[in-house]
């Protein structure tokens, strides 16, 4: 498979690089992708090997930079430089000006990968979701082995507080990674022939229980939303109702799949006790001045009094007993009103993005509505918890950019060639 992408290559990178050396660029970013289902710590494998990938696809000529990437570099480079700004109020400087730098480190991944894309879309989306795939099962997997102590010391190093984590740090941040594969998966049964359907239609069971076990409220959230608007979106766009027929009968297997594994979940005391637990938003660290609301109403109340901000994580160590854990008001506090606003614009501009790329790709292969729908999953659980480091996050969001730019690209070259046709 990495043979065949590399090759499909070769005439659109620049002369000067070898067919080898593109098809190794191409494998070390696989190897990068798959390498974010280890997140024990940071920097994470990922990290170190993404940095590499900033500079070997550009100079590889597989992520041209062009002017299309422009508004995308703008807005990232924007927040970034409102969260340098913000630094200067906060108490200490190493812990913001860190924080800050990743999320700097983070934009450049997302504009570079958003060039990748850009270039040959489908396809390359494939390719890469082809690695997350492959790490969201091996995440999936681990958090399994893990949570039912299946290898004798899987249960400590692949589970926090009786919530499976697997090969994360945070079992919220599992959940929300199988999201987007979830979504991938759902789409390849569906428009995959039936061999192939049959491989996804068995992993997605090992990838809904893995998230069920994060026991992640905001994960769940994501994913309820998610598979919402990504059916919405296959119905509106599907190109005849034998199309239609089909996603509906999809859909009823998909929920049939769901209240099975809840069924066997609730059949097992652990996961049914922790199950009744989370549930609710009603919990002693949700409630009360101390808790998850009254820290918001808090951060709230300085993003109206601090127009600079107060600087990265200073809230948590100053404010309150914990982080803001939502995304928007956490990013007006760490990176001003400026930085606040230009990521609103950014998660706005991305969906919009998204919604017109969709229309564009009416009847296509459903990655358009793959990607959106995942993206606004997240979006949405950015209201329960604070998202803005989120490598996924930024890998999805390329992805989005990337197409956009392709089907901007692709009009501006169509009225090119009319003008020229016309006498």
């Amino acid at each position: 498979m990495l043979a065949y992408e590399a090759a499909s290559e070769e005439a659109r990178a620049p002369r000067e690089v070898s067919a080898g050396i593109r098809r190794l660029a191409l494998f070390y970013l696989w190897i990068t992708i798959a390498t974010g289902a280890v997140v024990f710590s940071e920097p994470a494998p990922y990290d170190v090997l993404m940095v590499g990938a900033i500079m070997i696809l550009p100079l590889t000529g597989l992520a041209p930079l062009t002017r299309g990437l422009a508004p995308y570099l703008l807005l990232l480079t924007g927040i970034v430089a409102g969260g340098f700004i913000a630094t200067t109020q906060a108490g200490l400087l190493d812990v913001p000006t860190k924080h800050i730098g990743i999320t700097l480190y983070l934009a450049a991944s997302s504009v570079v990968m958003a060039a990748f894309f850009a270039d040959r879309p489908g396809r390359r989306i494939r390719f890469v979701m082809s690695a997350y795939m492959t790490a969201a099962v091996i995440a999936a997997a681990a958090a399994l082995i893990g949570y039912f102590s299946l290898v004798p010391g899987a249960y400590d190093l692949f589970t926090e507080f009786g919530r499976a984590r697997g090969t994360f740090k945070d079992p919220n941040v599992l959940g929300a990674f199988l999201v987007p594969a979830l979504l991938y998966a759902f789409n390849a049964m569906l428009t995959a022939r039936f061999a192939r359907a049959s491989v996804w239609a068995i992993l997605m069971p090992l990838l809904l229980f893995g998230t069920l076990l994060t026991f992640s409220r905001g994960a769940w959230l994501n994913l309820a939303v998610a598979l919402a608007l990504y059916a919405y979106l296959t119905l509106i766009t599907a190109a005849s109702n034998r199309e239609r027929l089909k996603l509906a009968v999809s859909v009823a297997l998909a929920g049939a799949l769901v209240i099975g594994v809840f069924a066997a979940a609730q059949a097992i005391p652990q996961v049914a006790d922790l199950l009744s637990e989370r549930i609710t938003f009603e919990q002693s660290y949700d409630v009360g001045p101390e808790g998850r609301f009254g820290g918001q109403k808090k951060a709230a109340e300085l993003v109206m009094t601090d127009p600079l901000g107060i600087g990265a994580l200073e809230f948590a160590r100053v404010h309150h007993n914990e982080d803001v854990h939502e995304v928007y008001l956490n990013m007006y506090l760490n990176t001003g009103w400026i930085g606040g606003t230009l990521y609103l614009f950014l998660v706005l501009t991305t969906l919009v993005l998204g919604f017109r790329r969709i229309l564009h790709d009416k009847g296509g292969s459903g990655l358009s509505n793959v990607v959106l729908a995942a993206f606004f999953g997240m979006a949405v659980e950015g209201l329960v918890i604070d998202t803005d480091h989120w490598r996924h996050l930024y890998l999805i969001m390329a992805m989005v950019w990337g197409l956009a730019i392709a089907q901007a690209n692709s009009e501006r070259a169509s009225w090119r060639r009319g003008e020229q046709a016309d006498p």
